[in-house]
């Protein structure tokens, strides 16, 4: 096919689609090295989730549900909790991450530089969603680990478990870190972009269930968090991580990995749309 821009390969060529891979991956890499050479957004955001579950496990210890027969069960708070902090996580490593990210970029001139280089658009993109894999993969490898040796948390052995945490996990994260590209349009500037965005995440993780038991939300706002991808991460964790009989705790009784699935998939489409439609190297006034 004829190239473009003194040689360049047609983007959908199989030479271009060779070349995006191969700058996206190496955008990766520049990525997690930026992103941990920031300590104060690495404290915040890394570490936020691992400080929450040790507040948590530590001031309730122990958590009472209905078991569904007219009596009660006890759930260590840690074993509860921890995957709930697993999908702040998620959250946290995509959405605001890489809405402020974004944002800031795209006001210093970061975005306005790239869009003068080789670079496509889809590089720049992949770059970041490995920013967030990477970043939230050593983030649950963090606590997990705590839960395990601080908090004493069994952790499942079957391979089943695994994969389920595997695909919410890859699911999630993937869902995540586009809807916050998406985000990183809403703030004016990237001075404010914290200001906009950590609101808009601390907000939704209430609603969802994170910070506090499902069951003890308002039925109302229990029907609004299904339309939130947070709260369909947080069960999909909580099906890979919590024994089978912990089922009957949820709505319907069920894990609804099916649903977990179908939601996250929706959202997944939602971010991409919204990426195609909102991504500008520079802003337009």
């Amino acid at each position: 096919m004829t190239g473009l821009g003194g040689g360049l390969p047609h983007p959908l060529s199989p030479a271009g689609i060779a070349r995006t891979a191969r700058i996206g991956v190496g955008r990766v890499a520049y990525e997690v090295r930026t992103y941990f050479r920031q300590l104060d957004q690495v404290l915040f955001t890394f570490l936020f989730p691992v400080l929450m579950l040790g507040i948590f496990a530590s001031v309730f210890e122990t958590m009472t549900f209905p078991d569904g027969r007219g009596g009660t069960t006890e759930i260590a708070a840690a074993e509860y909790y921890l995957p709930a902090m697993l999908a702040s996580g998620i959250l946290l490593s995509g959405v605001q991450n890489l809405g402020v990210d974004v944002a800031v970029a795209r006001t210093n001139g970061t975005l306005k530089r790239l869009a003068g280089t080789p670079m496509p658009p889809v590089a720049f993109l992949i770059g970041k969603i490995g920013q967030a894999v990477v970043t939230g993969l050593a983030q649950a490898i963090v606590l997990l680990a705590v839960g395990v040796l601080v908090f004493g948390v069994a952790l499942p052995t079957s391979a089943g478990s695994w994969a389920t945490f595997g695909w919410v996990f890859a699911l999630g994260t993937v869902t995540s870190a586009l809807l916050g590209v998406a985000l990183s349009r809403v703030p004016r500037s990237g001075r404010s972009a914290t200001a906009v965005i950590i609101p808009i995440v601390l907000v939704v993780q209430f609603a969802s269930g994170i910070f506090i038991q499902f069951s003890l939300l308002p039925e109302w706002m229990q029907q609004a968090a299904q339309a939130l991808p947070v709260a369909w991460m947080a069960l999909g964790m909580r099906a890979a991580l919590l024994p089978e009989s912990y089922a009957m705790l949820e709505v319907g009784e069920s894990w609804n990995l099916a649903g977990v699935g179908i939601a996250l998939g929706v959202w997944l489409v939602v971010g991409l749309i919204a990426v195609r439609l909102t991504f500008r190297w520079i802003r337009r006034s």
